[in-house]
């Protein structure tokens, strides 16, 4: 058995063996600690399912593993954080039952992150599009810079802010929820700070890891049942959502199959 500072790297496989390199990666490394899972997707770090059911595979694992105290949520790149869900994806559903299973790849990686026993720490270095907002909002602290924007785009392809709406509500409240959901538009990174989405900005990227690395051991050298409890503490009112996060992905699943929604997608992608 290796000592709990022995550094580890790992990459999760794809849940479909044939998804092809474009699907994007998902990779993990542990050290003194700190279990920093990370994402990458070509097109924005956007997410198919493919990566979601990787993500969720790590954070459920990495509740029970010993060396990790502390996970840090990260993409790659110097663009996007998130994207959201893949377009790509999205245009191939052609019926509600593979809607409805896509859209739960978001549900099941918000109620992994929220029932893992472990402190999930968000390092978000650039702009948040849809489900990455629920991602973010589902962590329990993120630290971002000035150019990390956030945007509720779901409403303007005809499918609504369904699944991630729970957690982002219970994040900044339902007023705030409501007007991103509504709008569409983008917020500026210190309207989500203000609106507790984001716990901290940082001046740049550099500033950002720095205070990443800082904080995340600092959080490892917590109690860790205290921290287990604080973070129960704050999803109190939450366990409903086992529930209602399948009933709100079986509602995005029907409007995505919509000839509606099919054609705001692509003239989304078209201004994109």
């Amino acid at each position: 058995m290796s000592s709990d500072s022995a550094p580890e790297s790992r990459r999760t496989p794809a849940p479909n063996a044939q998804a092809p390199a474009t699907d994007g990666d998902v990779t993990l490394d542990i050290a003194t600690g700190i279990a920093t899972l990370t994402f990458s997707h070509p097109k924005g770090n956007s997410l198919p399912a493919s990566l979601l059911a990787a993500l969720t595979t790590e954070i459920e694992a990495l509740g029970a593993d010993y060396r990790a105290r502390v996970i840090v949520l990260r993409s790659v790149g110097t663009g996007s954080f998130c994207a959201g869900a893949s377009f790509d994806e999205l245009k191939r559903i052609d019926n509600a039952e593979s809607g409805t299973e896509f859209f739960m790849g978001f549900a099941r990686l918000i109620l992994a992150m929220r029932r893992s026993p472990k402190m999930i720490v968000s390092r978000v270095h650039g702009k948040v599009v849809g489900g990455g907002v629920g991602i973010v909002a589902a962590s329990d602290y993120a630290i971002a810079v000035p150019e990390a924007s956030v945007r509720l785009s779901e409403v303007a392809v005809g499918i609504g802010p369904f699944v991630v709406g729970p957690v982002i509500e219970h994040r900044i409240g339902r007023a705030a929820f409501g007007a991103m959901g509504i709008d569409a538009e983008w917020r500026d990174a210190d309207w989500a700070l203000r609106h507790g989405l984001y716990a901290r900005l940082c001046d740049n990227v550099l500033a950002l890891d720095q205070v990443i690395s800082t904080f995340a051991h600092k959080l490892a050298s917590f109690n860790p049942d205290a921290l287990q409890a604080l973070k129960a503490a704050l999803n109190e009112g939450t366990d409903h959502w086992e529930t209602l996060l399948p009933e709100r992905a079986a509602m995005s699943g029907r409007l995505v199959t919509s000839e509606f929604t099919r054609q705001a997608i692509a003239a989304f992608e078209r201004r994109a």
